[in-house]
């Protein structure tokens, strides 16, 4: 008997230890777990409701539905209204993994909004004015945001990125000198806005409005020169880029269908332009998964493969490395998979991509609405 009170005492110890174990993992310890979840966001830019539709992502890299969340604002087409590009761009939905938060264009409402990312859940914190007409396309690099509004005159607007989401800097609206309508032609409306990899410039494409990649230089405080150096591209309507291990600018031009990269100068002039075509129709939308670069052709409802030569030289290695449901535009990676959105039948085509750029189909996600634009992963 002189024991028992002692047991009683370790039990309830015990029971604490327990519950509080539990809280741990039902709180931190799940948000820990949510933080590595890997997640596939899709933006249906619905003209009476923009909306958010995220995917856990299988280790097998299939996509299941894990929930759909308002945006605040609605979708925008621009004309003439093809089904299958009603933004026109590339990097409408961009996630920013150092804050955790997705980012978004309302090209209807000419706002942005901003979710904050928990695992696979959103958490709306932000619905701003995008500073113009018809924003289409986002920029992100260290706390710094650039939203590219395609409509009128073209007009980039900078945002800072913090705790509570974005907050526009002021004096930081740049102008294109575009002569756009609003909603713009998909052919003249610039295509994407996006950062070097240092941050220290901007570049923009102008597509058929000029054939034209713009530079401006990104000043310490976040504002940009007060214009940028215009740039003719190698072969016509620049629309899509990103970049290789080197810095080089590797950009889908669709007049030619073809993959061309540049070297980036300090002053914001692009040299040493080497381009090659796929063969297929309106190569436009460009992402690159290990090592190797796919571009959607949404013409010729396939994707195609490259890869870059040391001297920054694209070497076509799959004139269609893989076909799609009609309409491939926007692309989007996570870890060795890649999903093609298809615009003209609101799907997803799920691929793998081997050690060898070759491409594996998965399946593809339905019950998306058409028109659906934006695409962005973890």
């Amino acid at each position: 008997m002189t024991h028992r009170p002692v047991l009683v005492v370790l039990l309830a110890a015990l029971t604490l230890a327990l519950v509080g174990a539990q809280a741990s993992s039902a709180g931190g310890g799940q948000a820990h777990g949510q933080g590595k979840k890997k997640v596939v966001f899709v933006q249906t830019n619905e003209l009476t409701g923009n909306q958010i539709v995220v995917f856990d992502r299988g280790a097998d890299g299939r996509l299941t539905t894990a929930g759909t969340y308002s945006t605040g604002g609605n979708g925008g087409a621009a004309l003439p209204g093809t089904e299958s590009d009603l933004l026109a761009s590339q990097g409408s939905l961009v996630y920013d993994p150092g804050h955790r938060l997705l980012l978004a264009v309302n090209a209807g409402s000419d706002t942005v909004s901003a979710f904050r990312v928990h695992g696979n859940r959103l958490m709306l914190v932000d619905v701003l004015p995008s500073g113009g007409q018809f924003p289409a396309s986002i920029a992100v690099h260290d706390g710094l945001a650039y939203v590219l509004n395609s409509g009128g005159i073209g007009i980039v607007q900078g945002f800072r990125i913090g705790s509570e989401g974005l907050q526009a800097i002021s004096g930081s609206a740049r102008s294109l000198g575009l002569a756009n309508t609003n909603p713009p032609n998909f052919l003249t409306s610039p295509g994407q806005i996006g950062f070097t990899p240092d941050g220290g410039k901007l570049i923009v494409t102008t597509k058929a409005s000029g054939s034209a990649i713009d530079v401006f230089q990104v000043g310490n405080d976040g504002r940009l020169s007060a214009a940028p150096v215009v740039n003719p591209s190698a072969t016509p309507v620049p629309f899509a880029f990103t970049f290789d291990p080197a810095g080089r600018l590797v950009a889908g031009e669709a007049g030619a269908s073809s993959v061309t990269t540049y070297e980036v100068q300090l002053g914001g002039t692009l040299t040493d332009p080497k381009s090659h075509t796929d063969g297929q129709t309106a190569l436009c939308w460009i992402v690159s998964v290990r090592g190797f670069y796919y571009v959607s052709n949404t013409g010729s409802n396939n994707l195609s493969s490259f890869r870059i030569d040391p001297s920054g030289q694209p070497v076509l290695l799959a004139p269609v490395a893989a076909t799609t449901n009609p309409g491939p535009i926007d692309l989007a990676s996570s870890e060795n998979f890649l999903y093609a959105q298809t615009g003209s039948t609101g799907t997803v085509d799920e691929f793998f991509v081997r050690s060898d750029g070759t491409l594996d189909p998965l399946g593809t996600v339905t019950d998306l609405p058409p028109g659906i634009e934006g695409i962005a992963a973890t």
